[in-house]
């Protein structure tokens, strides 16, 4: 668990995410370490590098990953890298915020293969999203 004090200095984001995983009964511990020493030991390309950088169990988590991805991802158990969101998708899980109002990037979730390569894990369209 993160300290209270800690995740009182968290960007918005970070923290709303945090607790989105949470909620899906993950323990979170938070490690600030930097992303780019993270991506590079966990070997995600830097082409899909997003604002953070995770780690659950043996895989990379990059980015604003919706907790049903990572728990099928933990349950499906595919040889990968990890998941990641590249960039930062307005209404993807710690992006919504109530100045952007209905705003909904679409984006897909990518499932990073160990040769670097990416495909299509889930993608999320429009207002229903079923993050939860």
């Amino acid at each position: 668990m993160v300290p209270i004090p800690t995740r009182r200095r968290m960007p918005w984001a970070v923290s709303n995410l945090l607790f989105t995983i949470e909620s899906h009964g993950l323990r979170v511990t938070v490690h600030s370490v930097g992303n780019t020493a993270a991506r590079a030991r966990m070997k995600v390309p830097m082409k899909l590098g997003s604002c953070q950088a995770a780690v659950v169990g043996r895989y990379a988590v990059e980015g604003h990953v919706p907790a049903v991805d990572v728990l099928r991802l933990v349950k499906e158990a595919p040889d990968a890298v990890g998941l990641a969101v590249p960039g930062m998708p307005v209404g993807s899980p710690g992006m919504g915020r109530p100045d952007y109002g209905d705003q909904r990037d679409p984006f897909d979730m990518l499932l990073v293969a160990k040769a670097g390569s990416a495909r299509v894990f889930s993608s999320y369209r429009g207002p229903t999203r079923g993050f939860s």
